[in-house]
């Protein structure tokens, strides 16, 4: 079993859940049916990729905000 980390934001009328692992995103009405989806669609994802695949290791993670003009 892999533990990956995501990140989960609203988007107007939707909850966007975004796996940070791997670019895998998905979407629904609210947190749980996005988060179900994530998983579901990183399950799709993670069969076609090789076992021999490199893991990304997540060891640090920054939020912020910048403007541009």
């Amino acid at each position: 079993m892999r533990s990956l980390h995501y990140t989960l934001y609203r988007e107007e009328s939707d909850y966007v859940a975004q796996c940070l692992d791997y670019d895998v995103s998905s979407f629904g009405s609210t947190e749980k049916e996005a988060l179900a989806n994530l998983k579901e669609a990183l399950e799709l994802y993670l069969e076609d990729l090789p076992e021999s695949a490199v893991i990304p290791q997540i060891t640090d993670v920054t939020v912020g905000e910048f403007a541009i003009a």
